[in-house]
């Protein structure tokens, strides 16, 4: 089974971007979904944005208008991009796919907002 790798994130002032990576390492059948979450602390992990099978993108309502996502199939990658960041976007972000009805989770990556 394919793995996710997750790669950039960091530190940035409010008002910044960043953008975030997700390579499948390895074949990953069947996306039947893919999408970003994440986790600041004390917190359960949450939504971010989402795409199903059908194209269809749900956003947590805070991201709206600010974060987006994109994809690279010839790289099999995954973007999260991220602007206007506040400093409640601190969190430990994870993309995930679905592949056969089994979540496939990355290894998650700090982005730290300051103001």
């Amino acid at each position: 089974q394919g793995q996710l790798v997750q790669s950039g994130g960091g530190s940035v002032q409010t008002g910044g971007s960043l953008r975030l990576s997700c390579a499948a390492s390895g074949y990953i059948p069947v996306k039947c979904g893919m999408g970003w979450y994440r986790q600041a602390p004390g917190k359960d992990r949450e939504l971010v944005l989402h795409i199903n099978s059908d194209g269809i993108i749900r956003y947590a309502d805070s991201v709206k208008g600010r974060f987006t996502i994109s994809q690279e199939n010839g790289k099999n990658t995954l973007y999260l991009h991220m602007n206007s960041l506040k400093t409640e976007d601190t969190a430990v972000y994870y993309c995930t796919v679905c592949s056969f009805g089994v979540d496939i989770w990355g290894q998650g990556t700090q982005v730290t907002v300051s103001s």
